[in-house]
């Protein structure tokens, strides 16, 4: 994949690789994702051991990209069923899906504070991509990082002071954090590659990312200030990204082209025991974690 066209492939979902009980145990928690096995890509959930796969959204749209409230009752998704990529949200079960941005922008990749109140996405309204923050009903909507560059793909820290985000205001894409409000907007991996795809660890200490500084797409991670970074896939060639941890912090989930097509895969967050959940023809992608 280009570098450049990272935040066109994950906008329009089309990747060629590119976000219940909490004792860790493998069967615990859910994960939801994004799968073409009905035709076009719609919302999935699943149960943390692959059981259970289910169909949310069932609309002919493209429905992408969800992300868990931090309560597990509801689920923020990118759908373009209005006929550009606005922000919906639904609840756990499906039911009650709602259009939140109402732009005709591009506006893309939700994300909730970890309190529930506020949903930080990425929008090109401005001329550009942004990272933007809104309430959790769509209103309030606030550009962050007011920057001539392409900046998106949140990640918003555990503790809600903090945003992980992608640039490339350096020349090529780097992840860098901000504080919430947009200040202190600091370049965390430095690196001549493209890293993207920031995902925080429940404890705010670490960061997994995607990188293809080892000539294809794997996953790493680095500590919180943007050291010790650390290859955790180390799959050649196929392409490993999107970065999910689950809510104990033993584990990620993320994408992979290893079988021959996308699937979902989980890995325990020292990069052991690397497996398969998904296991279907179709493209599977864009896991989260419910907490």
């Amino acid at each position: 994949m280009a570098t450049a066209s990272l935040f066109v492939v994950c906008l329009a979902a089309l990747l060629t690789a590119c976000g219940g009980d909490e004792s860790g145990a493998p069967a615990g928690g859910k994960i939801a994702f994004a799968s073409t096995r009905d035709g076009s890509y719609e919302v999935y959930v699943m149960s943390a051991d692959s059981s259970g796969q289910t169909n949310l959204t069932s609309n002919p749209a493209e429905d992408v990209l969800p992300a868990w409230s931090p309560d597990g009752t509801r689920i923020a998704f990118l759908s373009d069923r209005d006929g550009n990529y606005e922000l919906y949200v639904m609840n756990a079960d499906g039911t009650g899906q709602t259009n939140l941005t109402n732009n005709p922008a591009v506006d893309a990749q939700p994300v909730w504070s970890p309190d529930g109140t506020r949903i930080a996405f990425y929008s090109d309204r401005d001329g550009n991509y942004e990272v933007y923050v809104m309430n959790a009903d769509g209103s309030g909507q606030t550009n962050l990082t007011n920057n001539p560059a392409e900046d998106g793909m949140a990640a918003w820290s555990p503790d809600g002071a903090r945003i992980a985000f992608t640039s490339d205001r350096d020349g090529n894409e780097e992840v860098y954090v901000m504080n919430a409000d947009g200040t202190g907007q600091t370049n965390l991996t430095n690196n001549p590659a493209a890293d993207a795809m920031s995902s925080w660890s429940p404890d705010g200490t670490r960061i997994a990312f995607a990188s293809d500084r080892d000539a294809n797409y794997e996953v790493y991670v680095m500590n919180a200030d943007g050291s010790g970074q650390t290859n955790l896939t180390n799959n050649s060639p196929a392409q490993d990204a999107q970065p999910a941890w689950s809510p104990d912090g033993t584990r990620i989930a993320f994408t992979s082209d290893r079988d021959g097509n996308q699937e979902v895969y989980v890995m325990n967050a020292d990069g052991s025991g690397q497996t398969n959940l998904t296991n279907n023809p179709a493209e599977d992608a864009m896991p989260a974690w419910s907490p």
